[in-house]
């Protein structure tokens, strides 16, 4: 595997332009690239993208936005964001990456366009989807747990894998996106390759696989509603470890809903705390059965 990622001299960083939108947004562009600070519902924000919207920042609106980058804590880090993007649009810049047009058909329909990012490491872009392509020597430099047998890796996620095996033909933004997927999607592969195991908080799979041990004979919610027939609870369904199967038993308990808070893998019952519940239900498919 190769990894060794040499240096180079770094083309120039565009300089971000800041400002904010007719509607109030925080907002920023380098070159064609566009982006907001977004707010959401519950009063956090998100990263919102654009594509070469040519009018002043301050032509800009909410609507202009399409793209989702994730969560954004505040204008700090919505301009450390910024210049991140600035700093990587340098480095791909660098690194020469070629456009072509390939006739090529791929998993996920007829080549539309093409990046060689190096010999025998294509990515493509189709009308609904993209990814790599390996030659089989490249793709032989694909450690072998995350290895795909054909060369093809969706951009979505498996696109780790080559990133991984080739770093010196990505960005350093595109190395550390890398490196997180392998963590949270590939948790095994990841110590294989470093050599040492995953702590709690470092791999969103592993902690569910230790959630589900540690609660597998808990009652885990699977379904929640806020109760019109008790004022100030939620009526949730549970299960023995949280499966939504068919076949597992179901239990109703009442939630006071100032507790509710779900976690990232669900919320537990307290049965210290939250009674079972057998009465008229909120849930219009318990409805009708005994005791609901």
């Amino acid at each position: 595997m190769n990894t060794a990622v040499p240096s180079c001299k770094p083309a120039s960083v565009p300089l971000p332009e800041f400002g904010r939108s007719s509607d109030g947004l925080t907002v920023a562009r380098i070159g064609d690239a566009a982006y907001a600070m977004i707010p959401k519902a519950d009063g956090r924000h998100f990263l919102g993208s654009s594509w070469r919207l040519s009018k002043p920042l301050s032509d800009w609106k909410r609507s202009d936005f399409y793209g989702h980058g994730g969560d954004v804590a505040d204008e700090v880090a919505f301009h450390a964001i910024v210049q991140e993007q600035a700093e990587h649009q340098a480095a791909k810049v660098a690194l020469g990456r070629q456009e072509f047009r390939a006739h090529a058909s791929t998993p996920w329909g007829p080549s539309q366009g093409a990046v060689r990012y190096g010999e025998g490491v294509v990515f493509h872009s189709t009308s609904g989807h993209g990814g790599f392509h390996l030659t089989a020597d490249r793709n032989a430099e694909v450690h072998p747990r995350l290895r795909a047998a054909g060369g093809w890796y969706e951009e979505d996620a498996a696109w780790a894998a080559v990133a991984t095996a080739w770093p010196n033909l990505f960005t350093g933004l595109e190395r550390r996106q890398a490196e997180e997927t392998l963590r949270h999607s590939w948790p095994d592969a990841w110590e294989a390759i470093h050599g040492r195991a995953l702590k709690p908080g470092e791999s969103h799979t592993r902690d569910g696989e230790a959630f589900a041990r540690d609660h597998a004979s808990d009652w885990v919610v699977i379904s929640a509603i806020y109760s019109d027939k008790h004022r100030g609870f939620t009526e949730v369904i549970a299960t023995r470890g949280g499966p939504r199967d068919p076949k597992s038993e179901e239990r109703r308990f009442l939630v006071p809903s100032g507790e509710y808070k779900v976690g990232a893998f669900g919320f537990v019952i307290n049965e210290a705390r939250h009674a079972v519940y057998d009465g008229p239900s909120s849930f219009i498919g318990w409805r009708g059965r005994a005791g609901g």
